[in-house]
């Protein structure tokens, strides 16, 4: 099929095999496996799955952060005039029954905070304090607009234990850094409350970087009434300005208010704008501290509407820890774990290219006749990821691809 060598043909021989290796991993294929093996050392272990004992993991997180999809993006968007989002957040990779792995450290479980809440009918779960398990930090940035489909920018693991330990603002201060040299003011980065404090923020004044930030209700800001708590700053005041926006969870309207106040941190001397969203009775409502200027309703309204597409990021991390099962990895050595997963993620930002404007046509053939649905919620979802992961799947399941024209480059 000219389509799998077309594909195969963007790519370099290591992240090519990684490709093969993920796409057939729920279609078991002796032929698949059988150019896997040929194509990679005939060792026995964990290195057998590794492309090249030359690939180091530092080779690959120079082709995956600040990929040239994303530089791409980030031009495009500026091209057209459209706001260019950078999405941050924040994850783990939990390994709660792994405990002699090389680089686990504690990380906070998710999975036990769902299993631990109450069921009606059956008996209550056990409070009480967080579980920790064995796992690794994990941080990923996005480029995205104000509609259309994201690109990967950069992922990053790291552990805070033994002798490979780092710290979650070593890690960030460092991609901060990055995105600053890269892209300066052209971009707006998008953080969540986890980002929030007066340490962060006085890595991006530093920086000089344009951010919006969720601000806990707690955390203190100054007005001109002094220094107290966020939620008190817009307390008993009436909303300027009402709007029905779509909920796309609940598939209905709701009305949604806004407020707006200008402030100061406590220990910087610089302008900021709190944009509090009040999505209506029952919900907690966004408190929003930026240093864009808010001179307008329209400029407020721009403000929420940016910090709403940080879903992107959340839905990027179930379908890694889902689809491409990155929290799946059996490798006791952590730069081969984290080869791994660089070369995952090199999967997945090639996925979303597919996804661009000018490969629509050859998507909607490669859905159409390799994973075919009747639904109307599969036909109109706006980014098929999982169709198409599953349509590749099933065609170089079909039609092996022949990989020896590019054996003398081995990435």
């Amino acid at each position: 099929m000219q389509f799998s060598f077309w594909m195969f043909s963007r790519l370099p021989a290591a992240w090519a095999l990684t490709l093969v290796y993920l796409f057939s991993r729920h279609f078991p294929s002796p032929t698949l496996g059988k150019i896997f093996r040929v194509m990679v050392h005939q060792t026995h272990g964990e290195s057998r799955w590794m492309p090249h004992s030359l690939l180091r993991a530092s080779l690959i997180k120079t082709r995956v952060c600040f990929s040239w999809t994303s530089k791409a993006q980030v031009q495009t968007l500026s091209e057209e005039g459209s706001p260019v989002l950078l999405v941050w957040d924040e994850s783990v990779i939990e390994k709660p029954e792994s405990i002699a792995l090389e680089g686990l450290g504690p990380v906070r479980s998710s999975k036990a905070a769902r299993l631990k809440r109450i069921k009606p009918g059956y008996f209550n779960p056990p409070g009480g304090k967080p579980v920790f398990v064995p796992g690794m930090q994990w941080i990923s940035v996005m480029v995205c607009g104000m509609m259309g489909v994201p690109t990967l920018a950069a992922m990053r693991w790291w552990t805070n234990r033994g002798p490979l330990a780092s710290d979650k603002r070593t890690e960030e201060g460092w991609l901060l850094q990055q995105c600053a040299r890269e892209w300066g003011s052209k971009v707006l980065h998008i953080w969540d409350r986890g980002f929030a404090g007066s340490p962060w923020l006085g890595c991006a004044f530093e920086e000089g970087v344009r951010f919006i930030v969720r601000w806990p209700s707690r955390y203190h800001l100054v007005d001109d009434k002094g220094q107290r708590n966020a939620w008190k700053i817009t307390r008993g005041k009436r909303s300027q300005d009402h709007r029905m926006i779509w909920d796309f969870n609940r598939r209905c309207y709701r009305k949604i208010g806004i407020v707006t106040a200008p402030v100061k941190h406590p220990d910087y001397d610089y302008p900021l704008w709190l944009v509090v969203s009040r999505p209506g009775k029952g919900r907690k409502p966004w408190y929003l501290l930026t240093n864009e200027p808010v001179n307008n309703l329209e400029d407020a309204w721009r403000i929420v509407f940016s910090y709403a597409r940080r879903w992107q990021v959340e839905m990027s991390y179930r379908y890694s820890k889902t689809e491409l099962g990155m929290e799946s990895p059996r490798l006791w050595r952590w730069e081969n774990r984290l080869k791994l997963l660089l070369l995952v993620s090199l999967v997945y930002a090639f996925l979303l290219s597919l996804l661009s404007d000018n490969q629509k046509l050859m998507v909607e053939t490669l859905l159409r006749n390799w994973c075919h649905r009747t639904g109307k919620r599969y036909r109109e979802a706006a980014v098929p990821l999982y169709r198409l992961r599953s349509a590749a799947s099933r065609l170089w399941h079909t039609y092996p691809p022949e990989l020896r024209f590019i054996s003398l480059n081995s990435g």
